[in-house]
């Protein structure tokens, strides 16, 4: 008797929420077809001809951007966030780039720094200082925005091609920012490791993301990618195939550097794809006055 009463009580309780509490429980909220998000579909084989179509295609660039750096995170307690500033660079494959940042309204150059793949240099004029090292030197300043270095910028704006024999993971995410598909590269040796992470977005099949990662699993670099605008006729595609015409090109470029605790937020302003550029403009000179400081020798110094 008892086990039939608490029956009747659960569907009583039931049918009073049916008819007079759903909005306790419940709400309903339909969304208009103008505003729900395109989810388009590809083939692991068509995203990856996507991607290799930008990496075959992009063999120079030179462009205008308004760059903003931002030293420090949460982390690590401090954050200082720099002024805006005028930048021009030039980046050639397969590892030269040069970037020259000048103060807003008087044009003064705040650095001058450029890269060939094997060493840096860095100009910093109102210290009067002339930095020089190898590219691959790990050693990281406690000072963050002493770690920016020129080649830091090739991860977002020179991707290297995917190979065919490199092996490639497929999948699909998905969270309350959008929906991706996620390729995968990854290297081989005696212990497999990821090397790239490279992410589209579904809702224009644009890449949005590259993560790119060292030895242990390290995040060295965390590009992101937005602002897609169609390549113009003034910013010629390489001389190759129409297959590898590079169609549009990010205008909005953040890169974040975990390791060497930095961020730099770029913005396109003006752009050239694949102009001759001559081998001298890559080339930085000591100034004269300038202090030469060559990273990596201090710890070579201190030894008896």
């Amino acid at each position: 008797m008892r086990a039939r009463v608490s029956i009747w009580t659960v569907w009583l309780t039931l049918a009073a929420l049916s008819c007079g509490c759903s909005r306790a429980i419940k709400t309903t909220r339909n969304v208009p077809a103008s505003a729900r998000p395109v989810v388009k579909d590809a083939t692991l084989q068509e995203l990856l001809e996507a991607y290799n179509r930008i990496a075959r295609g992009v063999q120079s660039l030179t462009a205008t951007v308004e760059l903003k750096p931002t030293a420090g995170s949460q982390y690590s307690g401090l954050i200082e966030e720099y002024h805006e500033v005028k930048a021009f660079l030039l980046a050639k494959r397969p590892a030269d780039v040069r970037m020259i940042g000048q103060a807003p309204v008087i044009g003064k150059t705040v650095f001058d720094m450029a890269s060939d793949g094997e060493t840096f240099s860095v100009s910093v004029p109102s210290k009067q200082k002339f930095i020089v090292g190898p590219v691959r030197l790990e050693k990281q300043s406690k000072k963050p925005i002493e770690n920016l270095r020129p080649q830091h910028l090739l991860d977002a704006f020179l991707w290297p091609e995917i190979r065919k024999e490199e092996q490639v993971l497929f999948e699909e995410f998905n969270d309350e920012k959008g929906r991706y598909y996620v390729l995968t590269v990854v290297r081989g040796g005696y212990r497999t490791e990821i090397a790239r992470k490279i992410w589209f977005d579904r809702t224009d099949l644009q890449v949005s993301r590259i993560e790119n990662f060292g030895p242990h699993g390290a995040l060295l670099s965390d590009v992101y990618l937005s602002g897609w605008e169609p390549v113009a006729a003034a910013e010629p595609a390489a001389p190759s195939p129409a297959s590898d015409a590079v169609p549009a090109f990010p205008r909005t470029v953040r890169i974040e550097r975990p390791h060497d605790d930095y961020r730099l937020d770029l913005r396109v302003t003006k752009l050239a794809l694949n102009e001759e550029i001559p081998a001298d403009r890559f080339k930085l000179e000591q100034p004269a006055g300038a202090e030469l400081v060559r990273v990596g020798e201090e710890a070579e110094d201190k030894k008896p």
